[in-house]
């Protein structure tokens, strides 16, 4: 064991403590599997990441860092919120890509592009591994789950971009924060719940005077039972994927997520050509050494 630096970033913010933090160990050799899950575990945060070299392969294709993944009790293949965390500390803590303004991330999925949209970092969503409308079986449980009426989702899909999330859209945003959802119900789903601010496809001011189009909540299997997760970037990825495509959304939208748990995460997501950017800013809140 030896000290390595360490970050911790609060993700989809630009206000420190509002958004989803991020557990970023920015020296990650070394390190079994074991032990960056035993750390992981040990942070109680959603994820935390490892920064490495990227493998040969990586690197000949462009790749500027490579980073393993992991939420309590596994490894990830991606995940957005620690796609742009462990981006933000690599770049603070001097990391130069190669091509200025793009990096290049190498994880489990592959490489995946970054890009620095002024004071905010955009990844590029990933291709989902399964799409299409979800069975009638699985949304009547949802709604079961969720407490609402069948015929309170009018729209549903698989967004499953390496976490298995099966995506809902309720009536309104209202909706989405008066959830109260029955974890024995929902027992071993991921569930990725949107609601329109305003009407679908159409950008309305909300209380606070941003621009907002939608609200979103996650929840999915963890902490001993369902557990929400602050704001998540896979989710808000798949989402967008889903409801652009679909024609739900408009090509350029920012969505809320957080509410419910006394956050503020913003999401921005930029339609271009075929390409989807999911982009947020991130603050470091803790920056030191840690034990591993």
């Amino acid at each position: 064991m030896k000290l390595r630096p360490f970050q911790q970033v609060d993700v989809f913010t630009a206000e420190a403590y509002r958004g989803n933090p991020l557990a970023v160990v920015l020296d990650g050799e070394g390190i079994s599997t074991e032990a960056m899950q035993e750390f992981t575990n040990w942070t109680n945060l959603s994820e935390a990441t490892f920064l490495l070299p990227p493998t040969p392969e990586g690197r000949a294709a462009g790749a500027d860092y490579r980073v393993r993944i992991f939420c309590p009790g596994r490894e990830l293949p991606f995940a957005g919120h620690p796609t742009l965390g462990s981006c933000h500390a690599w770049l603070g803590a001097g990391g130069q890509p190669q091509t200025p303004g793009r990096v290049v991330q190498e994880c489990g999925v592959g490489l995946v592009p970054l890009r620095q949209d002024g004071a905010r970092l955009a990844f590029a969503a990933p291709q989902r591994l399964r799409s299409g409308p979800l069975d009638e079986a699985d949304v009547a449980l949802i709604a079961r789950g969720l407490g609402v009426e069948r015929s309170d989702i009018l729209h549903h899909a698989w967004c499953d971009n390496g976490p298995k999330w099966r995506g809902v859209m309720l009536q309104s945003a209202e909706q989405v924060l008066a959830l109260r959802p029955d974890a024995a119900i929902l027992a071993g789903l991921d569930i990725g719940v949107v609601g329109p601010r305003g009407k679908v496809g159409v950008i309305g001011a909300n209380a606070s005077g941003e621009d907002i189009a939608f609200e979103v909540r996650a929840f999915f299997p963890g902490n001993n039972g369902l557990a929400e997760d602050p704001v998540t970037g896979s989710l808000n990825a798949a989402l967008a994927q889903w409801l652009i495509g679909e024609g739900l959304a408009p090509a350029h939208y920012v969505a809320s997520q957080g509410t419910a748990l006394a956050r503020a995460g913003r999401v921005h997501v930029d339609q271009e050509g075929s390409d989807i950017w999911i982009g947020g800013h991130s603050v470091t809140c803790v920056q030191g050494e840690v034990l591993l």
